[in-house]
């Protein structure tokens, strides 16, 4: 919601600076001041409203990944785990060959050929994602379409289209919604990462990672410049989680026994 509503929340637009005010302490500690709460960084900018639109980068570029990711991986499995054969072994053995690439590597090795734009984090991104999405839903179709309304709707002539998207999706749906939530608190992680490398999102743009970056020089003497960013990273993942957690006891029958 903070993230949503940045412009009507955000006390500051995140570039308006003021020299003459940079590096205040938070308000409640000596040289403090109320129209600053969290303080400033080295350019007067308020943290505060810097943190609220990085909220909104972050999640955003986090949210989009996700979703191109879910989309791409989720055909790929519906088709690998129907289909099966030459496309099913083709699938599966790039799937093994991503796995074994450290990804943060091979993230690195991208963004570092390609320019560090939005578009190409949210491609590097999706390139993490996908592979859950694909073997996820691959083994879930090999049980599905062994079914018997399955074999019973194909013996009445319907399509392999009709089949998979009438009655072998809506039941692979459950986990890739709870993988969802997971993938999101990951990717959050995996581009404040990128960010603090100086490969993910570039100024004058506010991003957690790239906030953190900043305050690593400043830890000794301005302390709040990496402290409210890391907190933010970890209240923002922490709750992520636990809703992916409660989403899975939901969704899950079988943990109500």
């Amino acid at each position: 919601g903070v993230a949503l509503a940045a412009p009507l929340v955000a006390p500051y637009s995140f570039g308006q600076m003021s020299l003459e005010n940079r590096l205040k302490p938070p308000n409640w500690l000596s040289g403090g001041s109320s129209t600053h709460v969290l303080g400033t960084d080295p350019l007067g900018r308020d943290m505060l409203s810097r943190v609220i639109w990085a909220a909104r980068t972050s999640l955003g570029i986090a949210g989009i990944s996700v979703l191109v990711a879910m989309v791409f991986g989720v055909m790929i499995g519906l088709l690998s785990g129907y289909y099966g054969g030459w496309l099913d072994g083709l699938v599966m053995r790039l799937a093994d060959i991503q796995l074994s690439f450290p990804y943060l590597l091979l993230a690195i090795a991208v963004m570092a050929l390609l320019k560090p734009t939005l578009a190409n984090l949210i491609l590097v991104l999706a390139l993490r994602s996908w592979v859950v999405y694909a073997r996820t839903v691959r083994g879930s179709v090999l049980v599905a379409k062994q079914r018997e309304f399955v074999e019973a709707t194909a013996a009445l002539g319907a399509t392999d289209r009709r089949i998979i998207t009438r009655h072998i999706t809506p039941n692979v749906i459950a986990p890739i919604i709870v993988i969802s939530s997971f993938q999101l608190a990951e990717l959050i992680i995996a581009e404040s990462s990128l960010s603090f490398l100086g490969l993910g999102v570039q100024p004058p743009t506010p991003s957690w990672g790239g906030m953190l970056s900043q305050g690593r020089e400043y830890l000794t003497s301005a302390w709040w410049l990496g402290v409210f960013p890391g907190l933010a990273i970890i209240l923002t993942v922490l709750g992520i989680n636990l809703f992916g957690d409660a989403l899975r006891d939901a969704m899950d029958p079988r943990l109500k026994v």
